[in-house]
């Protein structure tokens, strides 16, 4: 018997039964027991990516498109360490990875032996759980076997716990890695088994004093304000949540501010679109006397400082997870409960007590319609990085998928995107540009039959180039790439270095004069230029893989200033005029 196919086979196998579905390998030798297992099972999807880095980000977009923990493996050494940008991404996101990595034995560990690194407790607190597993024995006790299968099953149920996350295994083994010839073979895979430990968990209730207390609170401040974040773990897909959401804001009469990675935005007259510009550019005044506020913080600096600002005598968190999300700490209840229970109990309780601001509500909806009018004409007159990524929006399928890199991009999504019917995805826990590109074909993998469209940066793209060899080796043929190529890190031009050139350009800027479509030659993927909205929609609907929209980055500034300019003039003559 090969001891360590053995322990494999046992654990892949357990990890099967409860639950897994997809494992993403990057290759190595000392990972092979766990390799061949997972390939020897029938009920798991095996992605092979060939480094580490895009492995793991990859990993994490089927975790962020599947709402279910996903497993990514390596070998041990520095393979290890490129895991990490994607373990912080996940624990700050709130999404189940079960990272699994292959050490050599302890009597090599700290001997100079190559490739062997100290894995032990690796990633520090970004993982909730992290196992330095037993070397695989030759003769296993049945509590040997037991601890593998519900070791297997407890690191499923951690990762997608009631604070998703990462949990870390590191696997010993000794050679001979590969099976020999006088080997027994390992256990048969029994997919459809029921597991050897079921581990379930129910939802935290809101407590009948909470809902008391809060029915009391909105009844008393009838000018309110819901406030959602990026959502976590594919909340964003979550529509039992968003119905509940909806459901509170009309029984409360509160207007939603939903950032674009909420979820929330999908044309309901409760949310308010381009409130980020009109937040600081003749909006109405953001002075709710109550604030109840779910998911992570928001993108928009705009409505976090509006927030901050607000007279407010409650400021409320609304979270399943526990996790905070208040950069102010000026939070005054913090609520450790379901938000869709908490949400929809609130709703029904308040048909009955509640008499809303009607003109609290109404002045927020009819300026929303006013600007986002006002911005659409903008966005038309001048073509830009914000108008591109409007354009993409409006031209996306209802069933489609959109991941929005970070830097500028999310936040031209931000400003300039007031209503999609389309799911939106976003790596906002960290907010690193590293491993978009593969976290967008993971989201891609996860559903072939849902276009998936990334609108991602140059400098982002750049950074995660090898990610597009994914596309062939994994047989993506649902996934698009725009490509807002400004020649470098637009984003910095926002910034007050911005003044103080020369060492602005070279140093924030970075300027990198990259011929993409030589770089989707040599992916073998279709490549083509948008110069306008009609190019860009039609490139769209012929499925090109690569659409690059080339842009100025100053020409996209002066646009945005424009823009924010003409909303704010428009609703300075519209509050004039009702005000006459």
């Amino acid at each position: 018997m090969n001891a360590n196919l053995n322990a494999a086979s046992l654990f892949v196998d357990e990890l099967a039964a409860c639950g897994l579905r997809h494992v993403c390998i990057a290759p190595g030798s000392r990972n092979t027991p766990l390799t061949l297992a997972f390939a020897a099972h029938p009920s798991l999807r095996v992605h092979s990516l060939l480094d580490e880095r895009g492995a793991a980000f990859y990993a994490l977009g089927l975790a962020l498109a599947t709402r279910c923990p996903v497993a990514v493996l390596c070998t041990s050494g520095s393979a290890v360490a490129n895991f990490f940008p994607a373990v912080v991404e996940a624990h700050m996101s709130g999404v189940p990875l079960l990272v699994l990595t292959a050490d050599r034995p302890h009597e090599l560990r700290h001997s100079g032996a190559n490739q062997t690194i100290d894995q032990i407790g690796f990633f520090g607190g970004y993982a909730l759980w992290s196992v330095d597993m037993p070397l695989p024995d030759n003769a296993p006790s049945a509590i040997v076997m037991r601890n593998l299968r519900t070791t297997a099953a407890r690191a499923l149920a951690t990762a997608n716990g009631p604070r998703p996350g990462v949990v870390h295994l590191n696997f010993p083994f000794r050679k001979p890695l590969e099976p020999q010839p006088a080997d027994a073979p390992p256990p048969t895979p029994q997919p459809g088994r029921s597991p050897h430990t079921f581990i379930s968990r129910g939802h935290i209730s809101p407590t009948p004093d909470d809902l008391a207390t809060l029915l009391a609170l909105i009844t008393a401040h009838p000018r309110g304000a819901i406030v959602c974040g990026p959502a976590n773990m594919g909340a964003a897909g979550d529509e039992s949540l968003h119905d509940a959401v909806r459901s509170l804001a009309r029984a409360s009469g509160y207007p939603i501010f939903a950032d674009p990675l909420s979820g929330l935005r999908n044309g309901d007259l409760h949310v308010i679109g381009a409130y980020d510009i009109m937040l600081s550019n003749g909006g109405p005044p953001f002075d709710p006397t109550l604030i109840l506020r779910i998911g992570a913080v928001p993108t928009s600096a705009a409505l976090n400082a509006a927030i901050a600002a607000a007279p407010a005598d409650h400021r409320i968190q609304i979270s399943a997870s526990g996790v905070w999300a208040d950069e102010e700490h000026a939070t005054s209840w913090f609520l450790h409960t379901d938000e869709t229970l908490l949400c929809r109990e609130l709703a029904r309780l308040l048909h009955e007590h509640t008499h809303p601001d009607a003109q609290w509500l109404d002045s927020w909806q009819r300026a929303s319609r006013i600007a986002e009018r006002t911005l659409r004409t903008a966005l038309d007159h001048d073509w830009s990085d914000g108008a591109a990524v409007r354009t993409t929006f409006d031209a996306a399928p209802a069933d489609a998928r959109i991941f929005v890199g970070n830097s500028l991009t999310v936040r031209h999504a931000d400003e300039f995107v007031p209503a999609c019917k389309a799911q939106i995805f976003g790596s906002r826990g960290a907010s690193g540009i590293d491993g978009n590109v593969s976290t967008a074909l993971g989201i891609a993998a996860a559903d072939s039959l849902r276009p998936t469209i990334a609108v991602l940066g140059d400098v982002t793209m750049l950074h995660d180039l090898n990610g597009l060899l994914t596309l062939g080796r994994e047989s993506i043929a649902n996934a698009q790439i725009v490509l807002l190529n400004n020649n470098g890190g637009a984003i910095f031009q926002r910034l007050p270095i911005a003044r103080f050139d020369p060492p602005f350009t070279r140093l924030w800027v970075t300027p990198h004069d990259t011929d993409f479509a030589a770089a989707a030659q040599a992916f073998h993927l279709r490549h083509a230029r948008a110069t306008n909205a009609n190019e860009l929609r039609t490139h769209l609907q012929n499925g090109v893989q690569i659409i690059e929209v080339v842009t100025d980055a100053q020409n996209d500034l002066n646009a945005r200033r424009a823009a924010r300019r003409t909303v704010q003039i428009t609703l300075d003559q519209a509050a004039r005029m009702q005000t006459d």
